[in-house]
């Protein structure tokens, strides 16, 4: 059977173990490039696969192109100036993007690819860098069907669910909505512990009594311990989510949303931020309150 060629633009705290989840995958031949070139001669280091001086190389005679980088302007670069992947990828191949970005270059995208009859995936995801790491990513997908299908199958290397919400930038409102709802449930987490911490309470004892229950979540079960114990230097940065609300909030500007909560909790952050928390986990809301 012939290997499959495919390419993974940007190896930083997610796309460096999704690559090399997708490099174990016999039927593939993986080509990156980063940035900042010294990551990728690591990953090649670690991992079976070729390395690329420009975008734009990467992407030659490879099938299915993946990019995960941090934001609208990143994703520009290595996709529609004149080093990026559009710049060389052929007809009938496939761009699926895992940057959370806005839902306005996911269209853009999706319109360009159109025009050169590539097939386009907008695919955020969420579950961290342990996700990540682990092969147990969720990923939220806007597109065609066809194209949604061609990439579930390679993206299986690295998630665990994987699911099409809807034409092209439905991924990134979903991952919109994804923020949102860990904005409001940190936050939640952080005044319960606050709470309990004042009245004397054990919390390790009572988190353990009602993460059974309805007010259980993700967070709650892991990152109760290192919010108790005071300990932020991991996780998804500050500086990344804030990055997430301000896509969300001006995304609620143009449909018509109204968001309180996640508004007031972006403010949070930034007080985050001032106390030099730019690259604490997103649990550090505790923080500013003990």
């Amino acid at each position: 059977m012939n290997k499959i060629n495919v390419a993974f633009i940007g190896l930083g705290v997610m796309g460096y173990p999704m690559a090399g989840h997708l490099s174990k995958n016999e039927n593939l031949n993986v080509t990156v490039y980063n940035r900042t070139s010294s990551k990728a001669e690591k990953w090649v280091e670690e991992y079976q696969g070729q390395v690329a001086s420009t975008p734009k190389e990467a992407a030659k005679d490879v099938e299915i192109v993946f990019v995960c980088v941090g934001n609208d302007n990143n994703l520009r670069e290595v996709t529609l100036l004149d080093n990026g992947v559009l710049n060389s990828m052929k007809q009938g191949t496939l761009l699926v993007d895992h940057t959370t970005a806005s839902a306005d270059i996911a269209r853009e995208l999706n319109l360009k690819c159109g025009e050169n009859k590539i097939g386009f995936i907008d695919a955020p995801v969420s579950g961290g860098e342990a996700g990540a790491i682990n092969g147990a990513l969720t990923i939220m997908c806007g597109g065609k069907k066809a194209d949604f299908e061609k990439a579930k199958d390679v993206m299986q290397a690295y998630s665990r669910y994987s699911k099409l919400l809807g034409e092209a930038g439905s991924g990134q409102l979903a991952k919109m909505m994804n923020q949102i709802c860990i904005a409001g449930v940190v936050q939640g987490l952080s005044e319960a512990l606050q709470f309990g911490l004042n009245a004397g309470m054990d919390c390790e004892a009572v988190v353990e009594v009602i993460s059974k229950g309805a007010a259980g979540s993700w967070q709650m079960e892991n990152r109760h311990k290192t919010m108790l114990n005071d300990q932020y230097e991991h996780g998804f940065a500050v500086d990344w989510m804030r990055k997430d609300l301000d896509i969300a909030l001006n995304e609620a500007k143009k449909n018509g949303s109204t968001l309180p909560l996640t508004s007031l909790v972006d403010q949070f952050y930034a007080d985050i931020q001032k106390l030099g928390g730019n690259r604490w986990d997103t649990s550090s809301l505790l923080k500013r309150l003990v």
